[in-house]
């Protein structure tokens, strides 16, 4: 099995799954805290909210065993054609080895098929790799948060041209 057909759109029974692996990944970097993923209570409904429209997310499996996942959203408050990049997370086990690159390749190329032009995200300094990983991807530094995303405790911010 090549690396593209380990991703795939989310499923319904991959909520319970995702977020606990989200929460292990804020645990391990101690940013398990009030204002971000760690405690927004749409982490344990993920397939819900990736119903909406012009949203898209996508998780990477290997034996049935999630590995990560990545989407966009379309964050209340950005501007015009302006999505996030939201939930970009991958178990220890898989950094590293270019899927984190696969999964982010996918958000964009959804993005632009959904019209978007614009991506915006939000991170922590501890998260330096994925961060690194993001600049090498074409994003650059904002010195504020745009959009309603409800994750008061980031303090990383970037936004990418498609």
């Amino acid at each position: 099995m090549n690396r593209g057909e380990l991703i795939r759109p989310i499923e319904q029974h991959d909520n319970k799954e995702l977020a606990e692996l989200i929460r292990i990944i804020f645990r391990e970097f101690k940013i398990d805290k009030p204002g971000t993923v760690y405690t927004d209570p749409t982490t344990y409904h993920l397939y819900e909210l990736f119903q909406e429209k012009s949203s898209a997310y996508f998780v990477a499996e290997e034996n049935g065993t999630l590995l990560g996942g990545c989407g966009v959203y379309p964050t209340k408050g950005l501007p015009e054609g302006c999505a996030e990049l939201v939930k970009f997370y991958l178990t220890a086990e898989a950094r590293g080895k270019g899927l984190g690159s696969l999964l982010m390749q996918k958000s964009f190329e959804k993005a632009k098929e959904l019209g978007y032009t614009r991506l915006y995200l939000e991170s922590f300094p501890e998260l330096s790799k994925a961060v690194s990983m993001y600049k090498r991807e074409g994003f650059t530094s904002l010195d504020h948060a745009l959009g309603n995303t409800g994750h008061y405790a980031c303090t990383i911010w970037m936004i990418k041209t498609l």
